[in-house]
């Protein structure tokens, strides 16, 4: 079991759920993050720290559907273990849905 980043993540990549990871399981992309579920204790600190509310359990619909997206990437993509300053329109895509096919970029 562990949690995921979901496209809610994309065009913004706060960094407040990086602050609070007790395994630094975080990687970091150009448009968002995502988790090493391998990494993943389960212990579900982040999820309350996320502005955007993009992390989700993976036994939730709305999360399971991100698992093997955040286990593609995150062999791909540089751990991160400190907190960065978010993407410059994080604002104005915060609230959007349906972001992936629009915004994502590798």
């Amino acid at each position: 079991m562990a949690y995921v980043v979901t496209d809610r993540c994309i065009a913004c990549r706060y960094t407040d759920c990086v602050a609070v990871c007790p395994v630094d399981c975080f990687r970091s992309g150009p448009s968002m993050l995502v988790i090493a579920p391998d990494e993943c204790i389960d212990c579900g600190v982040c999820v309350p720290e996320c502005p955007a509310k993009a992390i989700r359990h993976d036994s939730d619909p709305a999360g399971s559907a991100w698992l093997d997206f955040n286990a593609r990437y995150a062999a791909r993509w540089p751990s991160i273990s400190q907190t960065e300053a978010p993407l410059p329109d994080a604002e104005e895509h915060r609230q959007e849905e349906g972001k992936y096919p629009r915004l994502f970029r590798e």
